[in-house]
């Protein structure tokens, strides 16, 4: 099972920032100070599940992590494909950084769930109450 990594969207208002971003085509580089030491197991068919104002709401399929430069002047690019894939809503509280997200922590793909044609934020709002 591919290992997942979880990250902040600062300053994004909703998931069509996202959308409309990948929509342009090519992928989208995330640049973080810190290279993953588990970077192999993300690369096995991982993705970067984005945390937009303080719900999990998308994620991004991971294409490869690469570190650039040595030492103090090191950091990491993770490529990530332009295709952006909804999750049920998930609470995360906020924290820096990135952090590993094992499959199991995971939110589902709304694909796979039976949402219908229910507005996101009914949806959002019935998994907060526990009704959905």
């Amino acid at each position: 099972m591919p290992l997942h990594m979880i990250k902040l969207c600062v300053g994004v208002s909703d998931v069509e920032w996202l959308e409309d971003r990948a929509a342009k085509g090519g992928p989208l580089v995330v640049h973080t100070k810190m290279t993953p030491k588990r970077a192999a197991e993300i690369e096995d068919g991982g993705s970067l599940y984005w945390v937009v104002k303080g719900i999990v709401a998308c994620r991004q399929p991971i294409t490869d992590i690469t570190t650039l430069g040595e030492g103090q002047q090191s950091r990491c690019e993770i490529t990530l494909a332009p295709q952006v894939i909804r999750t049920s809503p998930m609470a995360r509280r906020p924290f820096q950084g990135w952090r590993y997200l094992e499959p199991k922590d995971a939110p589902v793909d709304i694909d796979t769930l039976d949402a219908g044609e229910a507005p996101e934020e009914l949806v959002r709002q019935l998994r907060e109450l526990g009704a959905w």
